[in-house]
């Protein structure tokens, strides 16, 4: 009918439109509150409304624990080779080659010195978005050599691990890093030098088997998946449901496994007590 029919063709609005930045607004996985990047990060990362922690890189990490400008990172151009000659969806080297255009990032592990409230410490951080956080020998070198510097520098050590495990396609090679990380802690034991880890989500496989349970302190944030292998392949393997909460750090907290649990608005404040408790 021509009640529904437009007489003026391209009408002009007082406010035209404006586009909104990609990764302005960022939604809870868990509650779906919408807020501002900017509140976002001001809240550490987690969500305003239920304290969500998401999944944050080494750099966040850096920024939220690190006094400032004291952050001097060491062994940052390390790169994994394939001397498998490992192939899958594409070859192993293609694969690192993408994914360090992708994440800006060299390795699965970044190493740093730093400092927490005046507090000389070593800092080795996983980036989950690095295939995985997986470790391979390059990540099992810069957590021995990390080790090697808390020694030197007599200074503690802090390992936040985020990881999937071993990294399938270095094969055999990445299950050394297991014995060797763990054998490096050892020496770091043996000479008295204080070492925290803090367990984020998720932390599996064999991260979990080696360094990253081997703590003087073993921390984690909530509900983070802590296990070797996940719940999805233990309900396969087994035929059985799971309990409620299966592998998060609560349930860890509850039978044992770890020290304590700390919202990461308060991690800072938390590394620095333990700190001045152990060093």
């Amino acid at each position: 009918m021509a009640w529904f029919k437009r007489n003026k063709e391209n009408i002009q609005t007082e406010t035209p439109k404006q586009d909104v930045p990609d990764g302005m607004w960022i939604k809870c996985p868990e509650c779906s509150e919408l807020m501002h990047r900017k509140q976002w990060e001001a809240n550490s990362y987690l969500c305003i409304k239920c304290d969500h922690h998401f999944r944050i890189e080494s750099s966040e990490y850096f920024k939220l624990i690190n006094d400032e400008n004291t952050l001097k990172e060491f062994d940052k151009k390390m790169k994994s080779v394939d001397p498998l000659h490992f192939t899958d969806t594409k070859p192993y080297a293609k694969r690192i080659d993408d994914t360090i255009k992708k994440t800006d990032l060299h390795e699965a592990k970044r190493t740093a010195t730093g400092e927490i409230n005046g507090k000389d410490v070593v800092i080795a951080c996983m980036d989950f978005d690095f295939i995985g956080g997986s470790m391979g020998s390059v990540v099992g070198e810069k957590i021995s050599r990390a080790i090697d510097k808390a020694i030197k520098n007599k200074c503690p050590l802090i390992i936040i691990s985020s990881s999937g495990g071993a990294r399938m396609m270095e094969g055999a090679i990445s299950l050394m890093q297991l014995a060797k990380t763990s054998a490096k802690l050892a020496k770091l034991d043996e000479e008295k030098i204080p070492y925290i880890s803090l367990l984020t989500n998720p932390t599996t496989g064999g991260a979990s088997a080696s360094y990253a349970m081997l703590g003087d302190f073993n921390i984690a944030e909530p509900k983070a998946l802590i296990a070797f292998a996940g719940p999805r392949v233990v309900k396969q393997a087994t035929g059985k449901e799971l309990p409620k909460g299966f592998q998060k750090s609560e349930f860890l907290l509850e039978h044992g496994f770890i020290d304590f649990i700390v919202n990461r608005k308060d991690l800072k404040q938390k590394l620095s007590q333990l700190l001045g408790l152990i060093s």
